[in-house]
């Protein structure tokens, strides 16, 4: 490919998050003149029906299926993007999807995303860069977070950039070797603990934090929960599924005996805000993802910053598909054969060039 003719790309990025509620699909338009611009045209969420949650919550529990659960997640995902394609009437260079994430034990060398490229390129007739992660965690890193070459070229005008969805996870350049190195890592868990917490009340998630902000905060509990190792380590670090069902989850059991359902979820979202706020030192940082719909989460986290750093929060298309669009630029640097995953950020053994690709380009 000619990188100096080709300057524009059209993409499809897909993503679905360890929150589990859909499938973000993004049309974007990149377009490369000595730096990168964006645009993104189009974007929605097609939430997941109950067969669907099913079948992902069945391959989490079953090691048995997942090639075959794979294939049909893929066939879903083709004929989603088939949709949104004839409903907003347009076409695309190529899709990127990230899949969604089964299982991730980086220190393990394990780590798995379904959602078979080969079956989405099959449905949709279009090349598909996928797997994302398995590269680097050959290579001995995290497999995570990924997002920051995206927030390293796209946004780089902000200090820090703040995911906060099922996990939080920050990305930061500091002076490293005196050198300008981008770092990056999962803060804690966010809304795969709440969301769980607010169904226990009958609701999907906790609106602008209204439980959290009426209920009092469990000082034992705060304690416990900021004593977990993981915060503990240095960087580059990342968190799955697993670490919340190990290290988490017994600590919020345990006070499910003598606490309110309302009072875990007042002190789990300050804990959260605890370490989100003290993860920023300086400067500003632009906020994305769904967790930053929660006025009072996002309250907490400017107190523990402590007006060190301005929070900024971008328009709503950013706030949801953010994700999704880093994913798609990472499809086109992957199409470019340029770096597209930090071993500063990762811990992996090299910079290099993640994923595969299905189907012809």
């Amino acid at each position: 490919m000619n990188n100096a003719i080709l300057k524009k790309y059209d993409v499809i990025g897909l993503m679905s998050g360890t929150s589990g509620d859909g499938l973000d699909i993004a049309h974007c338009s990149f377009f490369y003149d000595g730096g990168w611009s964006f645009r993104i045209n189009f974007a929605e969420t097609i939430a997941y029906l109950d067969e669907i949650s099913e079948l992902l919550e069945k391959a989490f529990h079953s090691s048995i299926d997942l090639e075959s659960i794979s294939k049909i997640y893929g066939n879903f995902i083709g004929e989603q993007v088939n949709s949104f394609r004839n409903k907003h009437n347009v076409d695309a260079d190529f899709i990127a999807s990230h899949g969604h994430t089964i299982f991730h034990s980086p220190n393990e060398g394990l780590t798995l995303q379904i959602g078979d490229g080969n079956v989405i390129a099959q449905v949709c007739k279009l090349p598909v860069v996928y797997d994302f992660r398995t590269q680097d965690v050959a290579l001995g890193g995290q497999g995570a977070p990924l997002v920051p070459v995206g927030d390293k070229l796209l946004f780089g005008n902000y200090d820090y950039c703040i995911n906060i969805g099922g996990f939080s996870n920050i990305s930061f350049d500091e002076c490293v070797h005196e050198k300008n190195t981008r770092l990056a890592f999962d803060i804690c868990p966010v809304n795969i603990i709440l969301n769980e917490l607010s169904k226990i009340l009958g609701k999907e998630y906790d609106k602008n934090g209204e439980i959290a902000k009426n209920n009092k905060v469990n000082i034992d509990m705060m304690e416990e929960l900021n004593n977990i190792e993981y915060y503990k380590l240095s960087h580059p670090k990342s968190l799955g599924k697993e670490y919340v069902i190990n290290y988490f989850n017994p600590i919020i059991a345990k006070y499910k005996n003598s606490a309110s359902i309302e009072e875990i979820i007042a002190t789990y979202t300050e804990h959260a805000a605890t370490q989100i706020g003290r993860s920023i030192k300086h400067g500003n940082a632009l906020l994305t993802g769904g967790g930053v719909f929660n006025k009072h989460l996002i309250n907490r986290i400017e107190y523990y910053a402590d007006g060190k750093c301005e929070l900024i929060i971008p328009d709503e298309i950013l706030i949801n598909y953010k994700e999704a669009l880093i994913f798609a630029f990472m499809g086109v640097l992957k199409m470019r054969e340029e770096t597209n995953i930090y071993s500063s950020v990762t811990g992996a053994s090299k910079d290099h060039c993640g994923g595969r690709i299905a189907g012809k380009y």
